[in-house]
């Protein structure tokens, strides 16, 4: 386990910080698409209502893999035509099937530091400050599903929450990683410091470089909206403004570029062999 930084000098530790209940979006959602389903399916079987199939779309290997699971967990099937389902989608890539579940549930800020102590491992949480684009969204949660974030926090205003598009941008991370949504993402910021976390902004104006920052100990990567980036206010709250250098003339990355070159930066510095072990005896 690598050992947890104690907080810089005057954090104030005020115990275990807080976010709105868990609850869902206010309704059922859809997820469409073959990997998004199936993961829906195998992770949360029983908040699936019912399952959406398009005759003859699948391929036969995967239309029995679907149909399997949702028989053994006891999910309606209703055969639609394709025209049904492009409607449902809304014009998005359904590849013949899709599942409505109950409205999504996020999680909980303790929640996502519990998941990290249960792996006996140093909380490492990527927090969004109005990211609209769904696509953008559901990548973000793609990487940070693979490179071992413990979970993903979003704000409520000015920001996408997730949805169809998401999960099947996602492909089906977002089944398997806890999201929460908070009201005030700068005290959220501040919540996850009284919990020990250092925070670490994607800043194209910053003065380190994200390979010269310490990002081995708990952490909470903060990655703004596409164009605008970190607000000011919410960069504030940072300790470290990590600049991600590219060749002159270049563009400013794409949020989910940004962050999953952030996410990498971490898992290369705890992957390190600890200083001084090498030829030890």
């Amino acid at each position: 386990m690598a050992k947890h930084r104690a907080p810089p000098p005057g954090r104030v530790h005020r115990g275990p910080p807080s976010t709105e209940r868990r609850r869902g979006t206010g309704g059922e959602r859809l997820v469409y698409g073959i990997h998004p389903v199936l993961e829906a399916l195998k992770a949360h079987p029983a908040e699936v209502e019912r399952l959406l199939l398009v005759e003859g779309e699948l391929p036969s290997r995967v239309a029995g893999e679907v149909l399997a699971i949702a028989q053994s967990a006891h999910v309606r099937l209703e055969r639609v035509p394709r025209e049904r389902l492009e409607e449902l989608a809304d014009g998005g890539v359904h590849q013949g099937v899709a599942a409505e579940l109950r409205a999504y549930a996020y999680a909980e800020l303790e929640e996502l530091l519990a998941v990290a102590k249960r792996a006996n491992q140093p909380p490492l949480v990527v927090v969004l400050d109005g990211i609209q684009d769904p696509h953008n969204l559901g990548a973000i949660i793609r990487s940070a599903h693979g490179l071992g974030a413990h979970g993903v926090v979003l704000g409520r205003d000015r920001a996408v929450g997730v949805t169809a598009a998401v999960a099947r941008a996602s492909a089906g991370a977002v089944e398997h990683l806890r999201v929460a949504r908070v009201t005030n993402v700068s005290r959220a910021l501040e919540e996850l410091k009284a919990a020990g976390l250092w925070v670490a902004a994607a800043d194209p104006k910053g003065d380190m470089p994200l390979w010269e920052a310490p990002l081995g100990g708990p952490m909470a990567l903060v990655v703004g909206a596409e164009g605008e980036g970190v607000r000011p206010g919410v960069l504030g709250h940072s300790d470290f403004r990590l600049r991600i250098p590219l060749a002159p003339g270049s563009a400013s990355l794409n949020a989910s570029v940004a962050a999953a070159l952030l996410l990498y930066e971490v898992c290369r510095q705890r992957a390190k062999p600890p200083v001084g072990r090498v030829g030890s005896s």
